[in-house]
């Protein structure tokens, strides 16, 4: 008998509730006190296609998808046919009964529960589409889960669509849940049980960048939906009127960076949201804002290329463009975030670059983290501070002789100017995106050149100064050190528990910031490593690339994955043995 340990996945068409139905499984769960980790894959459609939901359950917190599926719901027989191998040993199939099977098809080891999904919709008088939860409470019952958890987040759930609809959607559920218990022996081997009274968020890293965006102060964001950052502007738009926020879906991504530069340049704390190819009109733009020297936060969440490539899937191909983005030199500070919690406090850190050193500002996330829930500890608002850098204020430019305009790009020695608010009163100033004096008259003069290029360039150099250097995880004597950055930070950590249990020992350097990049302590760390691996989501080894750029150093070894899926520890447990005995 397996407790607390589930990988349960659900599938069937589009249109049919997976995600919806998976949600109120991951929820269910949470609220019983057990740590979730959900995954969703879909097809770039607009309508139709396979999609699924995969959730991995335990009493201990877990940090990704594992290889091994226990239960699978599948809502037609393709699913069947395409999922069968995931399956455990002893691991159940809930389907409809309605489909004809062939025992060709399927292993012996598997455990068939066939269930009337439409039989049982049509005697309760519901809809066809509430069959989603028919074999959702058979799921239910054949874990033996409390029902009254999973009935208590299908009214939350559906509470703004009435009583009907709830009534409804609950009883199909109960329904489901009775059949299975009435017709099937209470003998499968995994089990989920409540441990406690939940208390943990069930967030995705998109629903931690918005919250960590509007515990900033963020009062603008502005977007063209795309994939895997569209749920940002959703979250976003749902909370506008609560929070007081200006939220505009744009015509195109150039009209959301160019509306969010306009927004920083009036005073508001900015952002926008893309993914790859968005950023590639978004680029003009985002030199822009370093030329004019304006705060903007943007994120972009990384999906397959080139072009159009794999939208609705997961890579990290975008490390080096976001690095070289827009023509010219100007400060790029590149943050990535590895978990929710990371996303939540690193975008809120964006925040304050961007306004202390008056620059645009980067998170790189990817779709992997974007949409993927994970159980959350409640965040710490303790650890937030506003730093809205520096302002000339109203008594200084009162006091001031200049006689023309206000010197907005004045020269200092940390690069960072005062700023007004449009409209302050011995505040104007020209913003221009050609090169300018202190007073942003446009100007070709050599020497205003090189002063104001090592002005801009300045700033990047005090921010490195004050750069929170990555810190190494692990036993100093491991026999291999992992590096990498961004979503692969959870497969790594349930790959190191892996490795602990074959007596492998090994160490980990996350990555949070590619610009400025952490060069002295990687060089310091690979140095003193046995050996070294990294790790990350695209063909070329683009963080290697990056390392080696930036230290001199070579890694021994690189683990790359392309296929538009995030690693199973699994993948990388079984390589880093290889490096380890190699």
């Amino acid at each position: 008998m397996e407790k607390n340990r589930l990988t349960w996945k659900i599938g069937g068409k589009a249109g049919e509730g997976i995600m919806a139905t998976g949600l109120i499984f991951s929820q269910s769960c949470s609220r019983g006190g057990l740590h979730v980790y959900d995954i969703n894959e879909y097809p770039s459609l607009i309508k139709g296609g396979h999609n699924t939901l995969q959730v991995r359950v335990e009493d201990r917190e877990i940090f990704s998808q594992v290889k091994g599926v226990n239960v699978l719901i599948a809502l037609n027989k393709e699913t069947i046919l395409m999922h069968r191998d995931e399956l455990t040993s002893g691991g159940g199939i809930i389907y409809d009964s309605a489909e004809v099977l062939d025992s060709k098809e399927l292993r012996e080891d598997l455990r068939l529960y066939p269930v009337p999904l439409n039989n049982i919709i049509k005697e309760i008088g519901a809809e066809t589409i509430m069959k989603n939860n028919v074999a959702l409470g058979a799921s239910i019952a054949l874990i033996d889960y409390d029902f009254d958890i999973v009935a208590g987040v299908i009214r939350d759930t559906f509470k703004r669509k009435g009583d009907r609809i709830i009534n409804d959607n609950t009883k199909a559920a109960q329904a489901g849940y009775d059949y299975l218990k009435k017709n099937f022996p209470d003998d499968f081997n995994y089990k989920l049980e409540k441990i406690g009274a939940g208390g943990r968020m069930l967030l995705t890293g998109n629903d931690a960048i918005c919250i960590g965006a509007i515990k900033a102060g963020c009062k603008f964001y502005s977007a063209y939906p795309m994939t895997p950052a569209s749920s940002l502007l959703h979250f976003m738009a749902a909370n506008e009127r609560r929070f007081n926020i200006v939220v505009k879906h744009t015509e195109d991504e150039i009209s959301a960076i160019n509306m969010a530069i306009g927004a920083g340049f009036a005073g508001v704390r900015a952002m926008c949201g893309t993914s790859g190819g968005g950023f590639c009109l978004m680029s003009e733009g985002y030199g822009l804002a370093g030329m004019i020297e304006v705060p903007v936060v943007i994120i972009m969440a990384m999906r397959p290329g080139p072009s159009t490539g794999m939208p609705t899937w997961s890579e990290q191909g975008d490390l080096k463009f976001v690095l070289n983005a827009s023509q010219g030199d100007f400060p790029r500070p590149v943050l990535i975030p590895g978990d929710n919690e990371e996303c939540f406090y690193m975008t809120q850190e964006a925040f304050n670059i961007a306004e202390k050193y008056q620059t645009p500002v980067i998170v790189l996330t990817d779709k992997n983290l974007a949409e993927s829930h994970k159980t959350t500890e409640k965040f710490d608002q303790r650890r937030i501070t506003i730093d809205r850098g520096s302002f000339a204020t109203v008594s200084e430019l009162a006091a001031s002789d200049e006689k023309t305009f206000f010197k907005r790009y004045r020269y200092t020695e940390n690069g960072v100017s005062p700023r007004t608010i449009p409209g302050t009163k011995k505040g104007i100033y020209t913003a221009t995106s050609d090169e300018h004096d202190e007073e942003g008259n446009i100007t070709e003069d050599i020497g205003n050149r090189i002063k104001m290029m090592k002005k801009r360039m300045r700033k990047l150099d005090s921010f490195a100064k004050e750069l929170k250097q990555p810190e190494l995880v692990g036993p100093g004597d491991a026999a291999v050190t992992i590096i990498a950055a961004g979503s692969t930070k959870g497969p790594i950590k349930e790959a190191m528990m892996m490795l602990e249990k074959d007596g492998v020992k090994v160490n980990y350097l996350q990555i949070l910031y590619l610009s400025p990049f952490p060069s002295e302590k990687v060089a310091n760390v690979m140095d003193s490593a046995n050996k070294t691996v990294v790790v990350e989501n695209n063909f070329t080894g683009q963080l290697a690339d990056i390392i080696r750029e930036k230290t001199g150093k070579s890694a021994g070894h690189k683990i790359l994955k392309y296929d538009g899926r995030p690693f199973y520890p699994e993948e990388i447990h079984r390589e880093i043995m290889e490096v380890a005995h190699g």
